[in-house]
């Protein structure tokens, strides 16, 4: 495949890395001359007949995957798209999955990675704010079937056209016939092109699209794979879903096949599901959020399921308790392994050799040598070890903005291209993190993030709702909930019913509040500003009182 060094420059408005880090970073090894679908390729020519993926019904050999994503490239090529497009990706997962994204990688189209929980309210968003080409979906995605809203999508002129896995009838387009094309060999991707956009969880309503490049995306990914111990031997279960950051590339899906490894894919998380598949398939690693770790253990304790094939889980997303963590090994009989990651970039792993005790209380240190953390206080000054404050990174794979956001750039990255984090964190003299919480608006559900305002705007936007606010409320398994406060006009509505209208607006189930208070009026601060904290400690005492 020839390489990409021979197109023009990137031809994306992304901020990028200044000229003088970007030398360096290629001096150093990080970056190298290659895109995702080449190095896809190289894998497969080093170990065709291995098996790369499988699910409940298929195997695909290495040799199969690659030929399966270069006839669906020339096929998506047949019907317009091309290098510079955008589109959004909305799938479960699944082996087409890995084929649209690779196939999407090779002609230098970047997918928007949307999860299966989205659904109207996000998608559009997505589309409308990226001016999407098009939209790709499923016939099915977890019991919803998006195939009406692709069709509100066209006819609002969100997307030009809509692509589906499965079943389709126009003015929707079938993706199935598309892998009938010749394959296509060359790729049309440079190494310094966006490769995808990863979600923000963000503060605000409006959606925030990580440009992960190839050049550095890779890197991540190769990093990732030879710390976390992935090799031609690795089974990977995709337990969380694979449009994740956690899930698709640290080191994940992606860091598995770029290793010569099989990726067991399930698009279901719960134990009895994943326990089978561990068992059948010989599942060497996977990764969690920790609720559902949590679940896992205690399925365990009771099961016993033969998990002996195990030998490593990578939990992340959000802080996983100690108790818990030092549940994992004598329960699951594999090792734990702590992970403190952003879709933005940085990624803090607790390492196979650390002591139990640094793996049972931190959430590990960043990735690369080149990874520049500083933990500030409110004055932006950098506070001892020990200490609390503010996690501030830039590093070889830590974004240097957001996509068209200049304003919130402003706000979120310093002068001097540091990424303000908002995590509150300290740090040992070693450089291992510990999160101690969140400076920023916004919720952590169970690793889902839930930007506060986003549903608060809808809210307000009923007819019947004076104001809302919306704050996390401490919840043993999820780590966090969310509970909404509402000043509501008369006739008030029922709580059930607000929860009704969120439903209805198109909004992802985990973002609809899981506890709706009627209130008369807020508590505010000295300016005037509702006090989200006296919300909070309002919560704090109701559930104090009822335990």
């Amino acid at each position: 495949m020839p390489l990409a060094s021979t197109l023009p420059q990137s031809i994306d408005d992304a901020p990028d890395w200044p000229d003088s880090f970007i030398r360096g970073y290629i001096e150093a090894g990080y970056w190298q001359n290659l895109s995702f679908a080449e190095a896809l390729a190289a894998s497969a020519a080093s170990h065709p007949q291995r098996i790369a993926l499988c699910d409940a019904e298929r195997r695909l050999s290495y040799a199969e995957l690659l030929i399966r994503c270069r006839r669906l490239a020339s096929g998506l090529r047949q019907v317009g798209l091309e290098r510079g497009d955008t589109v959004v990706l909305h799938l479960p997962n699944s082996i087409e999955f890995v084929e649209t994204c690779f196939a999407l990688f090779q002609l230098g189209v970047r997918p928007v990675m949307a999860l299966p929980a989205h659904r109207q309210h996000e998608i559009g968003g997505f589309c409308r704010f990226i001016g999407a080409r098009a939209y790709i979906g499923a016939e099915r995605i977890d019991g919803f079937d998006p195939r009406p809203m692709a069709r509100e999508l066209l006819a609002s002129g969100a997307c030009q056209m809509a692509l589906i896995h499965g079943e389709a009838e126009t003015p929707l387009q079938p993706l199935e016939p598309l892998y009938q094309a010749q394959a296509l060999e060359e790729c049309a991707a440079r190494a310094g092109d966006i490769a995808c956009f990863q979600l923000s969880g963000g503060t605000t309503g409006t959606p925030k699209l990580i440009p992960r490049r190839h050049r550095e995306y890779l890197y991540n990914v190769r990093a990732s794979a030879k710390l976390c111990g992935f090799d031609e031997h690795t089974v990977y279960l995709t337990a969380l879903p694979m449009a994740h950051n956690f899930t698709l590339c640290c080191p994940g899906v992606i860091g598995t096949l770029l290793a010569g490894g099989r990726v067991v894919v399930s698009q279901r998380s719960d134990p009895e599901s994943c326990f089978a598949l561990i068992a059948h398939e010989r599942v060497s690693h996977t990764a969690l959020v920790p609720p559902l770790a949590i679940l896992w253990l205690d399925a365990q304790e009771s099961r016993r399921a033969n998990l002996c094939s195990l030998r490593l889980l990578q939990v992340g997303g959000s802080k996983l308790g100690s108790n818990a963590a030092r549940l994992v090994t004598p329960l699951l009989g594999c090792q734990l392994q702590q992970v403190l990651g952003m879709a933005e970039g940085l990624i803090c792993y607790t390492r196979l050799d650390d002591p139990p005790e640094r793996v049972l209380h931190t959430q590990g240190r960043p990735l690369s040598p080149d990874d520049e953390v500083r933990v500030v206080d409110a004055e932006g000054r950098e506070v001892g070890p020990g200490e609390v404050g503010e996690l501030q990174v830039r590093g070889p794979y830590t974004i240097r903005g957001y996509y068209r956001l200049p304003e919130h750039n402003a706000i979120t990255f310093s002068e001097d291209g540091f990424y303000r984090t908002g995590d509150r964190v300290s740090r040992d003299v070693d450089g291992y993190l510990v999160v101690e919480g969140r400076d920023k608006d916004q919720i952590n559900r169970g690793g889902e993030k839930i930007a506060a305002e986003e549903v608060e705007n809808l809210l307000i936007a009923h007819p019947q709702v004076h104001d809302a606010a919306v704050v996390a409320m401490p919840d043993s398994l999820l780590g966090e909930r969310t509970c909404a406060f509402v000043i509501p006009r008369q006739p008030a509505p029922s709580t059930l019913k607000l929860k009704q209208y969120l439903n209805g607006c198109g909004l992802a189930a985990f973002k609809v509040p899981d506890r709706i208070e009627l209130m008369s009026a807020f508590p505010h601060t000295g300016i005037g500003k509702i006090s989200k904290k006296d919300l909070r400690e309002h919560l704090r005492r109701e559930l104090e009182e009822r335990s």
